[in-house]
């Protein structure tokens, strides 16, 4: 499912990427060049995001016990950088062009522009619905990337329309079109970056689930509490690793019965867990 939306992203970044470009050197828009270079880097982050999660969904092996998740937001913080990347240049390009004489863009681009956004707003809405149902990370980088895309050229359409309708005097609100998208980028890639970077840092951040757990664990037979549960997430799924007390006469094989159905009832609950390691101690 995620690699189906990342290749579904690729190709609609390399169409828009295209029809971009052509539309801002034939109609004359620094904005909307600015936003064929921003589209270029999506075709980029596209196209390894769908090449990564190749990998990144591989099951666990003898090298990689825990599977290949990591590479979801290592994948991510790539993502993070083209976007930055993005930003940069159209600031650059943007000043250089503030310094030269210009004349307005054509009045078509506009149009171009309209079609444009609402179909990436549909592609945002589309991969975040994908990637909230099975809790993919880079998924919602890639959906966030579709929204700024949106937003990048919801800023060119204000440029050049102001640059074409209002005439002499605004010929330069392409240029501070081309600027303000560039920002609207940098703050998506800050949006896109904290969530990756939490999850890399095995942050604690999952404290409805922890609760779930606790909630599981008071309705399995033998086990009297939970005394610590600490949650990861490597990839798309869940790792756990939970201290179960249990009566401290019980034999070893008792334990590790009542263990064993803990972890399957805290797996058929929550199919995102993955694994579940516990730890047995007695309740004195």
């Amino acid at each position: 499912m995620v690699r189906k939306a990342g290749l579904f992203g690729f190709i609609t970044n390399l169409l828009l990427a295209v029809l971009k470009a052509i539309a801002g050197v034939v109609g004359n828009s620094a904005a909307l060049l600015a936003d064929a270079i921003e589209s270029t880097a999506d075709v980029i982050s596209s196209f390894l995001l769908f090449i990564g999660l190749r990998f990144a969904q591989k099951p666990p092996d003898e090298d990689h016990p825990y599977g290949h998740g990591r590479l979801e937001p290592l994948i991510t913080f790539f993502i993070v950088l083209m976007l930055l990347l993005s930003a940069a240049f159209i600031t650059w390009q943007a000043i250089i062009d503030l310094k030269k004489p210009q004349d307005p863009p054509a009045a078509w681009t506009i149009a171009v522009l309209v079609g444009i956004i609402v179909w990436k707003e549909s592609v945002y809405r589309y991969m975040v619905a994908k990637a909230r149902k099975i809790g993919s990370a880079v998924l919602r980088a890639e959906a966030w990337h579709h929204r700024s895309d949106a937003l990048t050229s919801v800023t060119a359409c204000i440029g050049i329309a102001l640059a074409v309708f209002l005439g002499k005097g605004f010929e330069y609100a392409d240029e501070w079109a081309a600027l303000f998208a560039a920002g609207v980028i940098a703050f998506n890639a800050y949006r896109i970056l904290t969530p990756a970077f939490r999850e890399m840092m095995d942050e604690n951040q999952y404290h409805e689930l922890v609760i779930h757990i606790h909630e599981i664990s008071d309705k399995v037979e033998g086990v009297e509490n939970i005394e610590k549960c600490y949650v990861r997430k490597i990839g798309m799924y869940y790792q756990v690793d939970l201290h179960a007390r249990v009566q401290g006469e019980l034999s070893v094989r008792e334990g590790h019965h009542i263990a064993h159905r803990l972890k399957d009832a805290i797996v058929e609950a929550n199919p995102v867990i993955r694994n579940v390691h516990i730890h047995v101690e007695p309740v004195d």
